[in-house]
Formats: structure tokens, C-alpha cells, sequence
């Protein structure tokens, strides 16, 4: 081959490889991940009000069809488990469900639950919020309450859940539950989360 035709091979085969380049972005640029959504931020009553949980929670895929939303809370020191928030709409009326949350806790020393947990009424963005705080030996069922099974006994566990009463769209609850000094570490953020709730449109 001369020397010319060389030449033009040679600047053939990098125009080539050029086109190659910048049609088959390298491995780095195509591992980046796209700029997500803000995954702390979630909504209920069907868009109508919103929420933001706190920045060192983990939005994950729900566990059950009946969950909307869910989080993993990382675990305090010394608490072998995470916490756990699940967010979703029900029925019955705010005392039934209380008095279910209530049949899930035993204490260990045989009182009634329902003496050593609280409640508070509070009023955010129009909808009614009944906040409860509820500890002891916790009847967890894994499959959830409705899948049957065993259930298993976590001691030493503390429950803060919300049921918003949401004006023509029924109630909404949030749930979060876990190994006590796990929730009690999360306890104030939970809090601001129910309390800093506004309406969709306002974000």
C-alpha cells in the first residue's frame, strides 16, 4: 500500500472510530444515574395533600398492594432492626383503629395497653390528625394482617402512627414502627413530617 493510501486510510478509520464514540457513549457516562425525583417527598388522599420525610429515610417498594408508601428507618445503636413507616387509606372510624393498634402491643407486666399509650388531636392543613404513641411487646405479623400466619412477639417495641381524616376523601394512616430506641430517635422528625403536612399544590 503507498504511502497516500495510507493517509487515507488512516484518517478514514479515526473519523470512524470518532462516529463509533459518539454513538456508543462509554461505559462511565452510561452507568451515571438520572437525577431522581425528591424520594423523601410523598402524597395521600390522591395527590391532595403532601409530606416530606426526614432526610435520613429510605423511600422502598412497599410490602403489601394494600401500602401506598413505605420507608426503612435506619436502626438506632444497639437495635438489631430498622424501623419501618407504611402510609395508606382505610376504613373504620378513628377509636376502631386505635383500639386494633392498641390489640397489637401486650405489656410485660399484664397491664392494658390502652393505660400506658397517649393520644393528641391536632389540626393540619383542614384535615383532622389524631397522633398515637403506643410501646411494648409488639405482635408483628411479616405477611401482614391480613395474610394469616404466625405471629411474631418484638419486644421492646414503640409504635407513633397518624390518622388523618381527610375532608371528602376518608382517612389516611401513617405508621411507623420499630425497636424503641429507633423510634424514639425519630420520633421528632416523624412529627414534623405529620405537622409540616400542606396541601399538594402549595409545593
Amino acid at each position: 500500500m503507498s504511502l497516500s493510501h495510507l493517509l487515507t486510510f488512516s484518517r478514514a478509520a479515526l473519523v470512524a472510530a470518532g462516529l463509533v464514540a459518539t454513538l456508543c457513549p462509554s461505559q462511565d457516562a452510561a452507568a451515571q444515574p438520572a437525577v431522581a425525583d425528591n424520594a423523601l417527598a410523598f402524597t395521600i388522599a390522591g395527590e391532595a395533600l403532601s409530606l416530606e420525610a426526614p432526610a435520613n429515610w429510605k423511600r422502598v417498594q412497599p410490602k403489601s398492594n394494600m401500602i401506598e408508601t413505605e420507608f426503612s428507618i435506619p436502626a438506632a445503636e444497639g437495635d438489631a432492626a430498622p424501623g419501618r413507616m407504611t402510609v395508606m387509606g382505610a376504613g373504620g372510624s378513628v377509636q376502631a383503629n386505635i383500639d386494633r393498634w392498641y390489640g397489637q402491643f401486650t405489656q410485660p407486666d399484664g397491664s392494658a395497653t390502652k393505660d400506658k399509650a397517649s393520644t393528641k388531636k391536632l389540626n393540619v392543613s383542614g384535615s383532622a390528625v389524631t397522633l398515637v404513641d403506643v410501646s411494648g411487646t409488639y405482635k408483628d405479623m411479616p405477611g401482614g394482617p391480613f395474610a394469616g400466619g404466625q405471629a411474631v412477639d418484638r419486644p421492646n417495641y414503640r409504635m407513633l402512627a397518624a390518622i388523618v381524616e381527610v375532608p371528602d376523601r376518608g382517612s389516611y394512616f401513617l405508621k411507623f414502627y420499630g425497636p424503641s430506641a429507633t423510634v424514639s430517635a425519630n420520633a421528632d422528625g416523624f412529627r414534623k413530617m405529620v405537622e409540616g403536612m400542606v396541601p399538594a399544590a402549595a409545593k
